[in-house]
């Protein structure tokens, strides 16, 4: 028990993102990635919507997505409050407020839009993408990398 209870070296987590990649795929024939729940809520409660978006995906096949999106969410929970001698809090006291939450708001519209306008979010282009040699998920990546430097050593101090 004490092993689960402190942090873990960071490798041990990407040998094992690395091996749910296989396992997706091989287990049940799937890829791995995130941001199609968006469009899978999406169809479920907007099945007679005017977006041939929503309107045309088939809902039923992809109810996995949701089951898999809640275990992360369910996991994180288990392991923040059960199996950490320090639990994380959850969001940080700025954020406990109208700009805080306005500021998050806005910024999971813009992570959402540009995950689904890129054609995944970033661990589905990473990830999956890479690994199955997917060269618009090289390119991808690297321009998610760019960004994120650009915004984090440039950009976000006008921003922020």
């Amino acid at each position: 028990m004490e092993l689960l209870m402190q942090p873990w070296p960071w490798w041990v987590s990407g040998v094992l993102v690395g091996l749910i990649v296989p396992l997706l795929h091989l287990l049940a024939g799937k890829s791995f990635g995130i941001s199609s729940s968006f469009q899978q809520l999406g169809a479920m409660c907007l099945s007679n919507s005017k977006l041939s978006y929503f309107r045309e995906f088939d809902w039923r096949r992809g109810v996995w997505i949701l089951v898999f999106v809640g275990g992360i969410a369910l996991g994180g929970f288990v392991a923040n409050n059960f199996l950490s001698a320090e639990p994380v809090e959850f969001l940080p006291p700025f954020y406990h407020s109208a700009g805080g939450a306005l500021r998050l708001m806005i910024g999971g519209v813009l992570v959402g839009f540009g995950a689904r306008y890129a054609g995944g979010c970033t661990s589905g282009h990473a990830i999956s993408g890479i690994s199955n040699l997917n060269w618009p998920s090289v390119v991808a990546t690297i321009f998610f990398f760019v960004g994120g430097l650009a915004v984090t050593w440039g950009l976000g101090s006008f921003i922020f």
